[in-house]
């Protein structure tokens, strides 16, 4: 039987009259769209847009909460209580709930943006303190988790929906958290490159260090960023390459 793999894309992240990235087009290549909730970036003007066009797509729709850090996209480290971090979540959440039942449509994913994401990747702690803040508010909806990482170990704990993810534009260390953007090639902007090493991924359920190790990991959607300048083209490449090879793409949960 062929392989099955959902294929999501960070997005929404527009603000104003400001830009970032192509939704539209990659609404067209993605099953599921990590659509940012104001924080980080968006505005409800930008949310309520993209939600109705991933619906109208039929693109699954996830929240993608992070720092409140517009001017640094949500990637700096901010340090939160945990108090303040869950009520950070949940404000969040309850946005995109909220806008997503408006255009007609449900959230069926929730996804950590940015250095929250990063710091839960290596804080089980943070991880289930952001994880429970989620489920407090829609206790059936998927997280998706950095594959083979102190996430994936906290959603296992827990017992709730979740879904292993690898991305297509990111290098890895050996310890499948990511290599620091500020590093040299933590970010993999050759379509090609980013094509065949994620059949290799899938192919081999694992994720591919930077060093050439193998992390053995489930594997169950694939992303990239929608805020680099060749995300469409790496997202039509992934796509490609992975058809051509027998991997069917739909969204994860589905038959």
């Amino acid at each position: 039987m062929a392989r099955t793999v959902d294929f999501n894309a960070d997005m929404g992240e527009s603000f104003g009259d400001w830009t970032m990235g192509n939704d539209a087009a990659l609404l067209d290549v993605v099953t599921s769209a990590n659509i940012a909730c104001g924080f980080h970036a968006g505005d409800p003007d930008v949310m309520a847009r993209t939600m109705r066009l991933a619906h109208d797509k039929g693109v699954g729709i996830g929240a993608h909460p992070g720092f409140a850090d517009l001017q640094g996209f949500g990637r700096r480290r901010i340090n939160l209580s945990p108090d303040s971090l869950r009520n950070m979540i949940q404000y969040q959440l309850g946005a995109s709930l909220a806008m997503a039942r408006a255009a007609g449509s449900q959230v069926r994913h929730f996804k950590l943006h940015g250095a929250l994401s990063n710091m839960a990747s290596e804080d089980a702690d943070l991880a289930r303190t952001c994880y429970r803040a989620a489920l407090d508010v829609a206790p059936d909806i998927t997280i998706l988790v950095l594959a083979a990482t102190p996430m994936q170990q906290v959603a296992e704990d827990l017992g709730c929906n979740w879904a292993g993810e690898i991305f297509a534009d990111r290098a890895y260390n050996d310890d499948a958290t990511l290599v620091d953007r500020k590093l040299p090639g933590a970010v993999i902007h050759d379509a090609g490159i980013a094509a065949d090493r994620i059949l290799a991924m899938v192919t081999e359920n694992a994720i591919i260090a930077e060093s050439g190790k193998r992390i053995a990991t489930r594997v169950d959607t694939i992303c990239v960023h929608g805020d680099t300048t060749e995300a469409l083209d790496i997202a039509r490449a992934v796509r490609g390459k992975l058809e051509s090879n027998g991997v069917r793409l739909a969204q994860f949960g589905t038959s």
